[in-house]
């Protein structure tokens, strides 16, 4: 099994050519415990972990036509969180080669992955893991089913799962047509900042029940309930209103449909969307819109037609003889014409976390921060689950809290408590 160095999969090859300062392409994990980290627990917990992962502890680098990863032979550390969260991982102060870091800050611990490197998923399994080894190490059981710390490293948990479900000659897929962007005007630098809510799984999970549709369903439905809010109330002659398809890109984790053990990016995205042209839509038409569409755009076959123009344009031929320097111009502005112009909102949803009782006792919950949002798509929404306890972050760069307030408020109208602090 060779990781010494390693091809981008197919998801993270753009991302070298559009990262910056403010639009680093890094999530966190956080885990809140209920007791202060113990530091030298932690720094055994990582010692044993980094050896299981060892495909995570690379760097990036540029060659002639593509970007790649390299293997860095060198002790992971954890830092102090102390400078702000989803940061660049090309910092000079951070003497740090690798591109996910572990921080510490009282009883908070956290996990940083830039997308180049994985997804949430990956991410999430890596945590997983470090939080074993680490209630191991304070004596509490950690026995996860399926995740062993001593199992033998398979070259299937970093392969690019893409390319082994890419198909030749499928149809290409549709494109889309140009969506509404939110137009609140951008904060001061440093821009991102994050609100955080808290509610009750169980409720929410109730309210959706009743619609027949996941909770994801149900939060995706109301993101795009608050869009047409926020449309409807613009002035006439805005030009934000010239953009009336309201469209919300959402995530999905491709394991569940392919079998893999892969650890890096396999995900890609379903497009639900509203037009404002045939009418105004009630809160029950957008749950039966998105719920039908989720379910059609996540079928095998359809997902297949997007794998297939993916993983074939970076197959061809031309494009491979491209140099490095072009094919980021190029991939930069797919990025913003085939990417950001044709949704309006991002809506990530990691689900639920499942440990055994003994861990899970001394955790509170965790919180999940997106990536910080382009400058044409404004603000972004991360989920997840543990216990009986919904987290919703929203990561906004403007100085308006004007969509969480309405999506906020629309879901304390269905008798949902919610509790909102600044993270």
């Amino acid at each position: 099994m060779n990781y010494s160095w390693m091809p981008l999969d197919n998801a993270a090859k753009i991302y070298p050519a559009v990262q910056s300062k403010e639009f680093p392409i890094v999530f966190r994990i956080s885990v809140i415990l209920k007791n202060p980290v113990n530091y030298t627990c932690l720094k055994h917990a990582i010692q044993k972990t980094e050896s299981r992962f060892p495909y995570f502890k690379v760097t990036l680098k540029k060659g002639f036509f593509w970007y790649y990863l390299e293997h860095v032979e060198r002790p992971l550390l954890p830092a102090a969180d102390l400078y702000g969260y989803c940061r660049s991982f090309f910092l000079r102060r951070e003497n740090n080669p690798f591109l996910f870091r572990i921080t510490v800050i009282r009883n908070v611990l956290s996990v940083e992955f830039s997308h180049i490197l994985s997804d949430g998923t990956g991410a999430m399994v890596f945590l997983t893991a470090l939080l074993a080894a680490y209630f191991s190490e304070k004596g509490f059981a950690a026995d996860i089913p399926g995740l062993r710390l001593d199992a033998p490293l398979t070259s299937e948990e970093f392969e690019d799962a893409y390319n082994r479900y890419f198909k030749a000659d499928i149809p290409s897929v549709v494109t889309y047509t140009k969506a509404f962007h939110l137009p609140y005007k951008l904060s001061e630098i440093p821009r991102f900042h994050t609100l955080v809510a808290y509610l009750s799984l169980y409720n929410i999970q109730c309210k959706a029940k009743e619609k027949g549709v996941s909770i994801t369903d149900y939060l995706i439905a109301v993101y795009l309930f608050v869009l047409q809010q926020i449309y409807n109330e613009l002035p006439r002659y805005s030009p934000y209103r010239k953009r009336n398809i309201l469209r919300v890109q959402v995530p999905v984790n491709l394991r569940r449909i392919y079998p893999t053990l892969s650890l890096r990016n396999f995900s890609l995205f379903v497009l639900p969307e509203i037009d404002l042209r045939l009418g105004h839509y009630s809160f029950d038409e957008i749950v039966k819109i998105v719920h039908h569409k989720m379910v059609l755009e996540t079928d095998e076959k359809l997902i297949n037609k997007i794998i297939a123009r993916n993983v074939g344009s970076e197959k061809n031929l031309f494009v491979r003889g491209i140099p490095l320097f072009l094919k980021n111009l190029i991939l930069k502005w797919k990025y913003y014409t085939q990417g950001t112009n044709q949704y309006s909102g991002v809506v990530t949803n990691l689900g639920r976390v499942d440990l055994p009782d003994e861990m899970a006792e001394q955790i509170s919950h965790f919180v999940f921060i997106p990536p910080p949002p382009n400058k044409k798509l404004k603000v972004n929404c991360g989920v997840i689950g543990f216990q009986d306890e919904l987290v919703i972050s929203f990561g906004n760069i403007t100085a308006s809290r004007d969509l969480e307030k309405r999506f906020f408020r629309f879901i304390t109208s269905q008798g949902i408590h919610v509790k909102l602090t600044v993270y």
